[in-house]
């Protein structure tokens, strides 16, 4: 087995229990005739994210990396009425292309796109009355990812989800020698994630259209000094 077979599963799985979405499908043909890169969360891996927000019953959602708005969507369809979602994008046509989408989406409203680097605007969010946040999704560069998650427990409360994606970048995050910083990027994330007493998590592998990879989860136990 490989890519191709984990595709074709994929797109079962998206035909045999997702429901049609016209909605979705048109923010990808949106964002590809833009030109945006082809990297967003797969049909199945949205729907977790909307799974576990409303698990979470998550009411302000924060997205570090934006792209084309796709996962917003998802993670917008799930909250409540009266919440809200941040999400950041470094692009300001990657960001021009999630606002157009999420307008056709009927999202906007709940939506605040903010164009900037991540790490530029996320101490402006700690005095936001959107803060704290219930549930934190984090798909930018990954070479920075130590450093949204450290972000991302600032912004939360103890009970919130911070949810990592691409951490396992082709098995190679188990590689200690490797001289991709995307690579030692996953790697001092989960060192974080397991040795930081102020979370508890895990990290999955997955296999699907977007090859090889995997996600990082973590529930929010304290702040970062480790009081719970």
């Amino acid at each position: 087995m490989g890519r191709a077979q984990w595709a074709a599963v994929d797109a079962y799985l998206t035909d045999t229990v997702l429901p049609p979405d016209p909605v979705l499908d048109a923010a990808l043909a949106a964002s590809a005739a833009a030109g945006l890169p082809d990297i967003q969360v797969s049909a199945p891996q949205g729907a977790l994210l909307q799974l576990l927000a409303r698990v979470q019953g998550a009411r302000s959602i924060l997205e570090v990396g934006t792209l084309g708005g796709y996962s917003t969507i998802w993670l917008a369809r799930a909250l409540p009425a009266g919440g809200r979602v941040v999400t950041l994008e470094s692009e300001p046509h990657h960001a021009e292309v999630a606002q157009a989408n999420l307008g056709r989406a009927g999202l906007g409203d709940i939506v605040d796109v903010r164009v900037g680097q991540a790490l530029d605007l996320l101490p402006g969010l700690a005095a936001d009355p959107v803060t704290p946040f219930d549930l934190v999704f984090i798909d930018a560069d990954k070479p920075n990812n130590p450093h949204y998650f450290a972000w991302a427990q600032r912004l939360t409360r103890p009970g919130s989800l911070i949810i990592v994606d691409n951490v396992v970048r082709d098995g190679s995050v188990a590689d200690a020698d490797s001289d991709d910083a995307r690579v030692q990027g996953s790697r001092q994330l989960l060192a974080s994630i397991g040795t930081d007493p102020a979370v508890t998590g895990t990290a999955i592998q997955t296999v699907g259209a977007k090859g090889y990879d995997g996600f990082a989860i973590a529930i929010v136990e304290g702040s970062r000094n480790g009081s719970r």
